[in-house]
């Protein structure tokens, strides 16, 4: 099947435009700020980007074809970019300040990335815009939010990477202390902050059309790094114990290994599946001994197990052995770079690539938008703006207003009044219907006691209380603002009361293998056709339909078909892990989002739709630059440990203590010469660095030089002479730092509910804070079964009588 053209047939022809009444003005250059307005954009919004010239970030920042650098060919902006209008002009200009104050009289949305004081010099502040426009939306995205200690940082992704925890993480399961922290490829943090961005600036925007109460939306992305980082936060809070990118796994097997003609992701999750593995390697008489008989045992002699596999491997092919092992549902992936994917049958036969024709660029492949729904992907039928292309149609007064309506001063969440039915398990599931439940939601999960939610089981309990299914802290973090509901759906009647309750609700999330849910008589055209209004929320590793449908895609196997693991790792060495399972909260925040649209579309056409997001596809989505570069010059990416092609020094350096470590990114000559001056004026002097083309010739160099000095310096005090200087640098921060961290507890982002069973701990909150709606998580997650009676007679108007017959008859636990 061929990709889909933007211009002419195809998915694109049958998709329908939802938000074409949503004007959205965005202001700033930053990936997370350009991603959430261009996921408004591609659902129809009408996205007005204001530029000050050629010097716009992204528009610098490539990759270019051929290397050659042309304002009007980057590949991240034009990716970043499609379905806007552009106009340039210079707001602190007397025309420009005019200007600006036209589009803001238009808009509905506004979008920006300006720390505090430049947004307050341009009038784009909380209190002035609540003054002139009480109905405007504002998303105001940056690297620490508008307020806390740490607001005015100078910033960049490898700093939030860092104050977000992440980097610590990374590379998972080392076993070396020494290696230092390790930056993903690419814009990871900017591109999952623009998503969970996107979906609450959408959301409030549609209440705001039905309140006239608009909002300014505070969005730091370090907190949403945060809020992310696996069984991080819960393993300190629960347990006191502090993860880090080297210690070993749990769970064995779980490593790439090498093949015949390429290189092979393998994890065994379940016990199940290290048997299917073993049966599938002949059963060799290593297998059968007492030492490998338990998941501990294999973890207390991992080398030894991947040594075993390792050999097996070594003379197959990566694909053969990769599709072989998915047929025995083990989960298993090849490394795969943007050339494969662009060949993989299986996003081909699910129509994720696009032709965009460019003005200035030509024409191009791009990744499609991520969500397929009933009428297929949402269509990109603009390519990226030429620099002030639309400045003619759009500027000098030109523009319809909007009439700002006085309300009251404060309202309701966005999502208050939508009830979701929670199907799903693990992580990527919850966490979609956890940040609908942030967003006001009354989301109900349904579970079964006799096979409870994989992160009920988790043993990471705390040590001074009895153990249970409602003590485990990957449970509790992933599932605040819920409610339970226990259903045995091995009982037909479980089935008949879920479809009943389902009448009654907006939204079901289910993460089930592909086929379950109709296997269950819960597919969506039987829901569908009794409530023709549901939302139906599916994710799994590989999409509803296409030739690997059916395929394990556990979160960390989903890298590795990206190209992001391929472009994760040390310099001179191989692909590594990315330390989180990051595609998991990706592909959910991605789903809230698609659910966000779907809400606001239903409200217009009155029909509800079926979304079918891919933990692959949302993932590859977020590997723009590796497959611009690739569409462009046939690059592949190659690990280059945390450096930037574009700046230097980059990356991380060790300080006093014991793995503690900050990053410094400089972006300039001028910011280079700043920590030269810190660190040592004989630096700067020194011609092997003085320019930025002899920094990166001599890198290696250069890293070594400044090793030597901040180890000296502890990584706090190091940090605030570097800001002071205007140079981005931030420590690297573990979930201790964090759980601890000042700023975020100014910020309101740290919980603490508390739990009939566990009592009060601490978990990572919302990212955002609201300035006229409530703040914080609305309760701790649920003991499992905890409202049960209460749900049924509220909702359903069962009796006590009918419920405890239900318990009689095990449909009820």
């Amino acid at each position: 099947m061929k990709p889909v053209d933007s211009s002419g047939d195809g998915l694109n022809e049958m998709s329908e435009v939802d938000l074409r009444e949503m004007r959205v003005l965005e202001i700033g250059d930053s990936v997370s700020s350009a991603f959430a307005a261009k996921l408004l954009a591609d659902h129809g919004a009408d996205v007005v980007k204001v530029e000050t010239g050629e010097d716009d970030w992204m528009r610098r920042r490539g990759p270019f074809p051929g290397g050659i650098s042309d304002p009007e060919r980057s590949g991240l902006f034009l990716a970043l970019n499609t379905n806007k209008r552009s106009v340039q002009f210079d707001p602190d200009s007397k025309v420009g300040s005019h200007e600006l104050s036209s589009l803001l009289d238009w808009a509905d949305v506004l979008i920006h990335d300006l720390r505090s004081a430049r947004a307050k010099q341009l009038g784009l502040d909380a209190v002035t815009l609540e003054t002139r426009r009480p109905d405007l939306v504002t998303l105001a995205i940056s690297p620490f939010g508008s307020s806390g200690p740490y607001a005015d940082f100078h910033a960049s992704e490898l700093t939030v990477s860092s104050g977000g925890g992440w980097a610590s993480l990374c590379p998972a399961a080392t076993g070396r202390m020494d290696l230092p922290p390790l930056k993903v490829y690419g814009q990871q943090c900017g591109f999952m902050s623009g998503v969970a961005g996107a979906a609450v600036t959408l959301a409030t925007y549609s209440a705001a059309r039905q309140t006239g109460v608009g909002e300014y939306i505070d969005f730091s992305e370090q907190a949403y790094t945060a809020s992310v980082l696996e069984q991080a936060i819960p393993l300190y809070s629960y347990k006191e114990q502090v993860a880090t990118r080297y210690g070993t796994r749990l769970l064995i097997p779980w490593s790439i290994f090498d093949c015949r003609d390429g290189q092979l992701f393998l994890v065994c999750i379940e016990e199940d599946q290290w048997e299917r593995l073993t049966e599938l390697m002949g059963n060799p008489e290593w297998s059968s001994l007492e030492v490998f008989a338990t998941s501990q045992g294999r973890s207390e002699n991992h080398d030894l197990v991947h040594g075993f596999i390792q050999e097996w491997l070594a003379e197959t092919s990566v694909l053969e052995i990769y599709h072989e092992l998915q047929k025995h549902r083990i989960c298993a992936a090849p490394i795969m770079g943007p050339a494969e994917m662009a060949e993989s049958e299986h996003l081909l036969a699910r129509e994720f690539f696009v032709d965009v024709e460019h003005r200035g660029a030509g024409r191009l492949r791009h990744l499609a938008p991520a969500a397929l729904t009933e009428a297929g992907r949402q269509k990109i039928s603009r390519g990226a703006p030429l620099l002030g292309e639309h400045d003619d149609e759009i500027l000098g007064g030109q523009m319809p207003l909007r009439h700002s309506s006085r309300a009251g001063e404060s309202a309701s969440l966005p999502l208050e009044g939508v009830r979701v039915a929670d199907l799903s398990w693990a992580w990527a599931g919850p966490f979609c219907a956890m940040n609908l439940a942030y967003l006001g939601a009354e989301v109900i999960r349904f579970e079964s006691e006799g096979r409870p939610d994989l992160y009920r089981r988790l043993p990471l309990h705390p040590r001074d209380v009895e153990k249970s299914l409602n003590t485990s802290g990957m449970f509790a973090q992933w599932n605040q603002g819920k409610k339970s509901v226990a259903l045995n759906l091995a009982e037909p009647g479980a089935i008949d009361l879920l479809k009943d309750f389902v009448d009654t609700c907006d939204v079901v999330v289910e993460n089930f293998a592909t086929g379950v849910m109709d296997r269950l008589g819960l597919g969506y055209g039987v829901l569908a056709e009794r409530n023709p209004g549901l939302i139906m929320a599916s994710i799994s590793g590989y999409g509803e339909t296409g030739p690997y449908a059916n395929y394990m895609g556990y979160g960390p196997a989903i890298p590795p078909l990206t190209g992001l693991t391929m472009g994760t790792g040390f310099v001179g060495g191989g692909p590594a892990e990315m330390g989180v399972s990051m595609p998991d909260p990706t592909a959910g925040i991605t789903m809230a989002f698609e659910v966000c649209a779907a809400l606001e579309k239903r409200r217009e056409s009155g029909r509800g739709d079926h979304l079918d997001i891919s933990l692959w596809e949302a993932t590859a989505v977020f590997s723009i630059e590796a497959w611009m570069d690739y569409i462009m010059n046939g690059a592949e990416p190659t690990p280059q440990g945390s450096r930037d092609f574009a700046m230097s020094p980059h990356g991380f350096f060790p300080t006093q203590g014991e793995d503690e470590w900050i990053s410094i990114a400089c972006g300039s000559d001028a910011k280079w010469q700043a920590v030269a001056d810190e660190l040592g004026p004989e630096l700067g002097k020194d011609r092997r660095f003085r320019l930025f083309s002899d920094r990166k010739e001599n890198e290696g160099k250069l890293e070594e030089e400044l090793s030597t000095r901040t180890r000296e310096r502890e990584r706090w005090e190091l940090t605030r002479a570097l800001q002071a200087r205007g140079v981005a640098a931030f420590p690297a921060l573990t979930s201790a730092d964090l759980l601890n961290d000042p700023h975020l507890e100014a910020r309101g982002f740290l919980e603490a509910k508390p739990h009939p069973e566990v009592g009060i701990r601490k978990h990572t909150g919302i990212p955002y804070s609201f300035e006229r709606r409530s703040n914080g998580v609305r309760k701790a997650a649920p003991v499992l079964g905890a409202d049960t009676e209460a749900v049924l007679s509220e909702v359903l108007g069962y009796s006590p009588d009918e419920i405890q017959s239900l318990r009689d008859s095990k449909v009820l636990y």
